[in-house]
């Protein structure tokens, strides 16, 4: 008997999960396991993703729904690990309390170098290991270089296919293959749960009346403070740029909806502000979750507004509504470390996204973007992990002489592409010292010097 469990942490990952069971991306194993997991700051005082709008939908994939945060009570499941030395005790610890047996697993897990999807590798040593990844985040570089017993282990990168011809970066250091899960498979999952009409009513309440069959622009909130991105206030900023910046287009209709994750303020600003400006405001009580996808499929709205979410690149690639993006300059800009995760949907929402502020952009549902979107991933991606990806140094050194301009350059830092000796900051003059590896560990070792004040 074989088992599968699969980890989730979102219900946007349940629902690419039961979509790419329905899509027979999986063989049929004898028992599936959902294990559930919060992983905010005080997950104790999150929504737990079973109760999720239309989750008993979902539900019927699997045979068994657990919980991670249970399991290993009182310990953070973001950052808790387990010793090396005792990776077996737990294994025969979560085998007996699961119930699991002697039997072969088989892990299905988002971020294999991070959070509850990196314990779970290490407490089952040697397992099979799939991996997926539901948002824009997958095509940037692995987050860490990971030891080979576990990156060998995975097979391959179950993805939505959020940017249509580009490959993602994730696990590509073990040739690891990307597998899109179908749009259709998707779609049927979010069509299925957008037809629970008594719960959604109960979730979102006025929200779903349109009058006149007026469709809103709906604005996707996102915890960016929560993430430690920007400030609050630059948050509470980027809320008000989305109200203007809808009515400035001419939407009479608004629905905010709250990232149900994030601590929410109060939403007085935010009526204000549209009264202000003569337009309606709906914000959307979050206390029962809500997928993003099924809103979309629901309201079907005039825009969709948000900032690097998946939700906002699906809203153009599967349901084939409007969107925008506000806030990803402030991003790109304050980002920090350069190789913090976020800035690759950053870097792809403001390459690909039209612009909020930008009407005629918004009108064509094109942005003024950078050319050859994989060489710039290839180039943003190598500044970020320049061990894990050395593979991508030429693909980088090729964009960066021929593409690097005044639109391009926000999404490098000058200090980033001297330290790693890349076009741009090295007069062409000298681009010949780049190439040259002894010289380049002569510089590395000056700077640790310096560094170090030797």
């Amino acid at each position: 008997m074989t088992i599968r469990i699969f980890h989730a942490s979102s219900p946007a990952a349940t629902v690419l999960l039961a979509a790419a069971i329905d899509a027979c991306c999986f063989t049929e194993p004898d028992r599936r396991i959902l294990l559930l997991s919060r992983t905010g700051a005080a997950p104790e005082a999150e929504a737990d993703v079973s109760e999720t709008v239309g989750f008993a939908r979902l539900r019927t994939r699997f045979d068994e729904v657990l919980s991670w945060n249970d399991a290993i009570f009182p310990f953070h499941p973001d950052g808790w690990l387990p010793r090396a030395d005792d990776a077996p005790l737990w294994e025969r610890h979560f085998r007996r309390a699961w119930g699991l047996g002697e039997e072969p697993l088989e892990l299905v897990v988002d971020s294999p170098h991070a959070g509850p999807a990196r314990a779970l590798t290490q407490v089952f040593a040697g397992v099979p290991v799939d991996v997926y990844a539901e948002g824009p985040g997958g095509y940037g570089p692995t987050g860490e270089k990971l030891p080979p017993p576990a990156g060998t282990r995975v097979r391959r990168l179950l993805h939505p296919d959020l940017v249509p011809g580009v490959r993602p970066l994730l696990l590509g250091e073990y040739e690891v293959e990307p597998q899109i899960v179908p749009v259709g498979a998707i779609t049927k999952v979010v069509g299925e749960l957008a037809d629970l009409d008594e719960e959604l009513s109960e979730a979102v309440g006025s929200a779903l009346e349109l009058p006149d069959g007026e469709a809103p622009a709906l604005l996707l909130g996102q915890d960016l403070v929560g993430a430690g991105l920007i400030t609050a206030a630059e948050e509470a900023g980027l809320r008000l740029e989305m109200v203007r910046g809808a009515a400035a287009l001419g939407h009479t209709r608004l629905v905010f909806a709250p990232d149900p994750y994030a601590p929410w303020e109060s939403p007085a600003a935010l009526l204000a502000e549209a009264d202000r400006l003569g337009v309606g405001l709906t914000v959307l009580d979050t206390t029962r979750p809500v997928p993003a996808d099924v809103l979309l499929h629901r309201l079907r709205p005039a825009l969709v507004v948000g900032c690097t979410s998946a939700a906002l690149f699906g809203a153009a690639r599967f349901h084939g509504l409007p969107v925008a993006a506000v806030g990803t300059g402030l991003l790109l800009e304050r980002l920090t470390p350069y190789e913090n995760a976020e800035r690759i949907p950053a870097t792809l929402a403001d390459a690909v996204l039209p612009a909020l502020d930008d009407a005629k952009a918004v009108a064509a549902q094109k942005a003024d973007g950078a050319a050859e979107l994989d060489g710039l991933l290839a180039a943003v991606g190598f500044a970020m992990r320049p061990k894990v990806r050395p593979d991508l140094r030429p693909a980088a050194e090729r964009y960066l002489s021929a593409h690097l301009d005044g639109r391009t350059w926000r999404y490098f830092k000058r200090r980033r592409l001297a330290s790693l000796a890349l076009p741009g900051v090295v007069p062409a003059r000298l681009a010949f010292l780049r190439s040259n590896p002894a010289l380049r560990r002569v510089a590395r070792r000056a700077r640790a010097l310096r560094r170090g004040g030797g």
